[in-house]
Parts: structure tokens; C-alpha cells; sequence
């Protein structure tokens, strides 16, 4: 069992710990925000940024990022200064994930989550409850899955990409790097465009 110590504070951190199983014991949340420094949720206390030294043996979960931050994603984990082996991969014990895939480091995956034959996902993702990526598609480093959402067969989703709960991409689509998809929104054809999608199918809003 490894010690963890979870980046930052908020719920997709709330829901890491969820997701622990048997392999990790959470030592500690890890803050930047001084409201919620020194305090405690479910019995697991919230330390500032200096608990990544004073535990030098935690592996790291970094899980920053939300639909209006989710660009900042790379520059805030860079921050936190953390060498590439220290990071951790966090699988929830329902999670269905196939021995031909391929999972990148600081990478969380929700309950429910299926991962199929051939499918890689980057460095630095984040895959909600019960989403799927179907075979031999790739999600990009950086990257946040919404909950519900499904990805068909042979889709490129590019890196630093926020794809809202309840999506879907069908199958042989690519979608660019540093693009949103909204909630319960479809791409039936390649987003060659970064910028945000809405809708069903979608459509550039910005």
C-alpha cells in the first residue's frame, strides 16, 4: 500500500479518495486556498503545498482543473515541482480496464469507468464515473472526461481537452487539442478547430 497525498483540495479530490481501493492510503489533502488549510474532510486532513516535501515518500494525485480552468491544467501540476515517478495512478476497483490498454501516470479513473482494447490515455487525465473509451482510441495528456460520457472506437481527443458529463464522440472523430465539449453534447465529425463545442450535434460557440 502507498501513502497519497491529493492535489488540490475540491470535489474531484473528494471523489479520488473514493476511488482508492486497497492500493493507497490518503495521508492528506494538499491546498492552496488558506480557507481550507488546516482543516479536515471525512478525517483526512488539508495541508499547504509545503506536505509535499515534509512526506517525501507520498505518491502524488494532482487533479486540478474544471471547465473554466481546465487550460491552466499543465502550468498548476508543473508548479507543484513533483518528479514524474512520485505520481500516482488511481483506479477505482469497479473500473473495467483491458490488459491491452495503455494508462498514463497522475491519471484518475472513476467507478464504472470501461477502458477497452488498444486505447491509451495520456499523462495527467482524469476519467469520471462511468464513462468509455471504446477500442483504439487515445485521450490526450492533460485531459478531463466528464462522467457518462462515451468515446467510439479509433477517436484522437487531444490534449489539455475538457469533454462535459453525459458526451459522446462517435466513432473515427478527432477533436483538438485545448477543445471543450459541453454537457450531453455529440461530435459526429473531427473538431479540427480548438475552441468550445455545445450542443447535439455540436456547434462553436467559442
Amino acid at each position: 500500500m502507498y501513502d497519497l497525498l491529493i492535489f488540490p483540495f475540491g470535489g474531484t479530490a473528494i471523489e479520488a479518495l473514493d476511488c482508492l481501493g486497497q492500493d493507497y492510503r490518503c495521508m492528506g489533502f494538499v491546498s492552496d486556498d488558506k480557507d481550507k488549510i488546516g482543516k479536515s474532510y471525512a478525517g483526512v486532513e488539508v495541508f499547504d503545498r509545503e506536505a509535499l516535501a515534509r512526506f517525501p515518500n507520498c505518491k502524488i494525485l494532482a487533479v486540478p482543473g474544471s471547465p473554466s480552468s481546465y487550460l491552466k491544467r499543465e502550468n498548476i501540476i508543473y508548479s507543484l515541482n513533483i518528479d514524474r515517478e512520485r505520481f500516482a495512478r488511481v483506479i477505482h476497483p469497479s473500473a473495467v480496464i483491458s490488459e491491452l490498454a495503455n494508462l498514463g501516470y497522475n491519471t484518475l479513473i472513476g467507478p464504472g469507468v470501461v477502458i477497452t482494447s488498444n486505447a491509451r490515455i495520456g499523462n495527467h487525465v482524469c476519467i469520471l464515473p462511468n464513462s468509455v473509451v471504446h477500442h483504439d482510441s487515445w485521450v490526450g495528456d492533460y485531459t478531463i472526461i466528464g462522467s457518462n460520457v462515451t468515446i467510439a472506437g479509433h477517436v484522437v481527443i487531444g490534449s489539455h481537452c475538457y469533454l462535459g458529463s453525459g458526451s459522446n464522440v462517435i466513432n473515427n472523430c478527432s477533436v483538438a487539442d485545448q477543445t471543450l465539449i459541453g454537457m450531453g453534447s455529440t461530435v459526429i465529425k473531427s473538431l479540427l478547430t480548438a475552441g468550445k463545442y455545445v450542443g447535439s450535434p455540436v456547434r462553436k460557440i467559442n
